[in-house]
């Protein structure tokens, strides 16, 4: 029987416990340092990768969840009894000195580019510094927590490149650029690791778009970002709705849908490949076609397997054989009162592949929406963007001195140096990282070029709140 005293009984309060929330050798650093280290500066950048710009987000929501609490005596000693059983040293007095010295707040100063921010590859991000001498090594024991940014950034990445794409097909064939924030929808919470994924990358998604249906991730959206509601869903069937009426049943099951949830102006998405997916297609067009079109609303056909390009294609030219379309403006074909969404196979390569082809087919990117579900927030790494943090300045005794890593076996890892900032041209919105040799604020920088990092927060202190309103609207200003 466990005993109430065990400081690893309550696995929320070392999920919360910053001091815990690092790499077991971070415990040992503080004692490899050169003696005379005072201060200590990181960064963190993506190194290339996938993309040649990365869209900024996520920031916010680590520093609220981790950095805003302070540090108390019990978190101490829960650290102090981990380290000792797990054989690393603890620096115990440097913690205690941040209680007592900074009632627990840590003392470091993070500087970061303003979230819903495109910036090209191999530029500064984000800065950590730490000035106290007593604890300069946080600006680096914190590495752990904070690069777990390349998360939310990878994903919101991800997502607004796709919206670039989705909104170039729509330009081309469609009349109606409204419909483009609802283009992807997320169908990812069950296809990540934790609750915790579905929250951060399901609203690192919402950046870009407005269609969700991984809950936690609209939650997160709202609560770290004052939003009153970031995404939106429909009534939707799954196959258990379509198959515990049983395959003789499939037409009532169908029908039950449009009956249920079909309404003017309203949208219902049925799933309809549990048996066949083209016997299905025949029931919609004969027997139900009167009730879809008496409903009112959109009727969205989801086809769940078989080869995406394929399938949505012959999904489209038997709806159109049976509702017809419309030409619009563009001279693409638009179905009346239905729509296809693609929920299976989707990634960035099958999606740029079925709107080509839709459009080579002549039909509207009206037509379709997608769904995606591990693609868009698991099957993605670290490595996807290569982000690292790295510490690029170390002050010894009163003076700064420049670090960097520059291994002979991988040019590709070669870190920045000095104490860095980022630089934005005011003209042409080109960003550029530079090294200052002194201490700086947030002043305007002579020339062309403004400061573009902002101190996000300070000893304990969340000094920017963004609305998610203002970073979606910061991101689409750097579309195209």
């Amino acid at each position: 029987m466990q005993s109430d005293t065990n400081p690893f009984h309550d696995m929320a309060s070392i999920l919360s416990n910053p001091i815990l929330n690092t790499d077991s050798y971070k415990a040992s650093h503080y004692l490899q340092y050169p003696p005379e280290a005072s201060a200590m500066f990181s960064y963190i950048e993506s190194r290339g990768g996938r993309y040649d710009r990365t869209l900024f987000f996520g920031l916010q929501m680590l520093i609220k969840e981790y950095l805003c609490r302070p540090i108390t005596p019990a978190m101490i000693d829960q650290a102090k009894a981990f380290f000792t059983a797990h054989g690393e040293p603890f620096n115990e007095a440097g913690w205690r000195y941040i209680v007592e010295h900074h009632n627990g707040y840590l003392p470091v100063r993070i500087r970061a580019v303003p979230e819903g921010s495109v910036v090209p590859t191999h530029n500064v991000l984000v800065t950590v510094e730490c000035d106290d001498p007593e604890v300069f090594w946080l600006a680096s024991y914190l590495e752990t927590m904070l690069l777990r940014v390349w998360y939310p950034i990878t994903v919101a990445t991800q997502s607004w490149h796709l919206r670039n794409t989705i909104r170039a097909y729509l330009e081309k064939s469609s009349d109606d650029l409204t419909q483009l924030p609802f283009k992807l929808h997320d169908f990812g919470a069950r296809g990540v690791s934790s609750a915790e994924s579905a929250a951060i990358g399901g609203s690192a998604h919402l950046v870009s778009f407005m269609g969700s249906d991984t809950v936690l991730g609209v939650v997160a959206a709202n609560h770290y970002y004052n939003e009153p509601m970031a995404a939106f869903s429909v009534p939707a069937a799954e196959h258990s709705t379509i198959t515990s009426w049983g395959r003789e049943r499939e037409t009532d099951a169908f029908r039950n849908m449009i009956a249920k949830f079909g309404k003017p102006g309203a949208i219902v998405s049925v799933v309809s490949d549990s048996y066949d997916l083209f016997a299905a297609l025949e029931v919609w067009g004969t027997t139900l076609k009167q009730a879809v079109l008496d409903s009112g609303g959109t009727l969205v056909i989801r086809p769940d397997s078989g080869d995406p390009l394929t399938i949505v294609l012959q999904t489209m030219r038997a709806l159109e054989a049976s509702f017809g379309s419309t030409v619009n403006g563009k001279g693409r074909r638009v179905l009346n009162n239905v729509r296809v969404i693609q929920g299976d196979g989707v990634n960035p390569e099958s999606i740029e592949a079925i709107l080509a082809a839709m459009d080579e087919a002549g039909f509207a990117a009206d037509n379709i929406v997608f769904g995606m579900g591990g693609a868009l927030l698991q099957q993605i790494n670290r490595d996807t963007q290569r982000f690292a943090m790295k510490c690029s300045a170390i002050r010894l005794g009163d003076e700064w001195h420049d670090v960097r890593k520059d291994p002979v076996t991988d040019a590709g890892k070669r870190s920045m140096k000095g104490r860095l900032t980022l630089l934005v041209n005011r003209h042409t919105s080109e960003y550029r990282t530079v090294t200052l040799p002194v201490a700086w604020d947030d002043r305007t920088v002579e020339g062309d070029w403004d400061e573009a990092l902002v101190t996000v927060f300070d000893s304990g202190k969340l000094l920017v709140d963004a609305a998610f309103s203002e970073i979606r609207k910061r991101a689409h200003a750097a579309e195209g």
